[in-house]
């Protein structure tokens, strides 16, 4: 699909798209035809969403930071010298 029907599907403006592209970021793009457009797989697109899902804490509780038991401070010695 081009760039603006995978904005469409992803719920993101086509600036995005390309502003991503352009740094390197977001969900894999190639370049079709003799104008060379910006083009998307569906596949593709489901697949960054999903690796999306598991690298973020709020969806994946592995990498959440309270699924963890807090650290204890060392115990220091206060006093004066």
């Amino acid at each position: 699909m081009n760039v603006k029907g995978a904005a469409e599907y992803l719920g993101l403006s086509p600036h995005t798209l390309y502003v991503w592209r352009h740094r390197r970021q977001g969900p894999p793009s190639f370049r079709m035809g003799p104008r060379g457009r910006v083009m998307y797989r569906r596949s593709a697109l489901d697949a960054w969403v999903r690796e999306q899902e598991r690298s973020d804490s709020r969806s994946n509780s592995e990498l959440s930071p309270l699924s963890t038991p807090p650290q204890q401070r060392p115990d220091r010695d206060h006093r004066s010298v």
